[in-house]
Formats: C-alpha cells, structure tokens, sequence
C-alpha cells in the first residue's frame, strides 16, 4: 500500500469539471487526486507573423502555478515565467498539436491556459489531460459559431506520470512519491496507442530496459483509463 491507500498501479481520483469558467470557449478544472488545474481553450483570429497568409492556424499554451497552489508562497510570473514554466508550457504545446490538424484551424490561434489552484505532484500531465477536454469544448463552439468550417481534432491524448519509489513502479506518482523517487517519468499518449512525449529521467538512479519497459506499461494502463475519463466527461450535457 502506498501514502495514500493505492495499490501500485492505480490512479488517483480523477474528476473533470467542465464550463468551469463562462467566457472561455472551453474550460475544465481538472482534478488528480489533490492536485488541481484549470484547463482553458480559446480561439482568437489572425496566427504569428511567420504563419500569416499560409492559410493554417496555430496552438500554444501557457502555463503557471498560483502562490497558493504550493506549502509556502510561489512568486508569480510577472513578465518572464521560470524556466519550469516555459518547459511544461511547451510540453503542452507540442502535446495537443499533436491531435490537431493546423490547415482546419484556419488562420486562427488556439490559446490554452493551464493555472495549478493546487499542486500535489502531476501537474504537468493533469494540465494535458484537462485542456485536451477544453480544447474539445472550444473547437465545438467554434464550428457552431462558424469561426471555423471543420472539425480540426485528428486524436485523442491524455498523459499521466510514473515513477521508481524504494525500488517499485508507480503509477500517478503525488508530491510526497515524486519528491523520493529514483526514476520519473511522464508519459503522453494518443488512443490509438501512439505516443507524443515520453520524459524519463533518473533521478537519483540508473534504470535499465527491464524497468523503462514496466514502466511504460504502466502509463501506457493508466493513460487508456485516463482517455475513459475523459470520453465520459465530454458526454455530459452542460
């Protein structure tokens, strides 16, 4: 049994909260266990200067981390984000444009936003599991706005974390795991079994194939649970 009363290849409870805000295409606060995200989508006329007049749209993301959302205060980001920022906001840039198609965008801008109200481990892949469900949002009342004429969604992705604690592959590793853990990992997957990001690094241990091998078994099991989750949110009525 772990901290928290999981067996070793199990998740944390997840919830999604869908038109968590008003004005944003999409929004979803998304929850792992205790650690807490706000996942907005919106899309905005015109690209970046080097996409101008290419007839394609384009995805970006930012991140960052509320001064509540840790034990003691954060610094905001006034102006520059950290470097961990600008790390993990591009991890879900590249992530999510991984399931769109830029020449359905048109030449429009899909900005997501992910904010941690509260960290507790698993940030960066509850930010990608909650905008791909805000990104879904957006897109559809896009179509229905006739901001775009075609649905630019080609996949399906969510992500989760996975770890070696004391010698043992975890799956959805929270603060206290990852703090201690030898090896982390963070894993993004299409449904169709596809990846988009694999980030293993050992960080205060050596892994070998037999041990990256499980534990990408055990993301590769969390994830398909994840891509359920996430189905079955999209087909609330809100």
């Amino acid at each position: 049994m772990r901290i928290d009363g999981r067996r070793a290849d199990q998740l944390r409870t997840i919830t999604m909260q869908r038109n968590f805000t008003r004005h944003a295409g999409g929004s979803v606060l998304v929850s792992f266990g205790d650690t807490r995200v706000l996942c907005t989508a919106i899309i905005e006329k015109g690209v970046p200067p080097w996409l101008a007049g290419k007839g394609q749209g384009w995805l970006t993301a930012e991140y960052a981390m509320l001064p509540s959302s840790t034990h003691t205060r954060k610094k905001r980001d006034s102006g520059k984000p950290d470097g961990r920022s600008v790390e993990i906001q591009r991890l879900i840039g590249r992530v999510l444009r991984g399931v769109i198609e830029m020449n359905k965008l048109g030449e429009n801008t899909l900005w997501l936003d992910c904010d941690v109200i509260q960290a507790d481990g698993g940030t960066r892949t509850a930010a990608i599991t909650g905008a791909y469900v805000a990104l879904s949002d957006a897109v559809q009342r896009a179509t229905r706005d006739q901001l775009i004429t075609a649905n630019p969604i080609i996949g399906q992705v969510a992500a989760i974390s996975v770890g070696i604690v004391d010698g043992q592959a975890l799956l959805d590793l929270n603060y206290q795991e990852d703090s201690a853990a030898q090896v982390d990992m963070n894993v993004a997957m299409l449904a169709d079994g596809s990846f988009v990001e694999l980030q293993a690094t050992g960080e205060h241990a050596t892994f070998s194939p037999r041990q990256f091998n499980g534990l990408l078994r055990l993301a590769v099991s969390g994830i398909r649970e994840l891509h359920k989750i996430q189905l079955q949110a999209l087909k609330k009525r809100i």
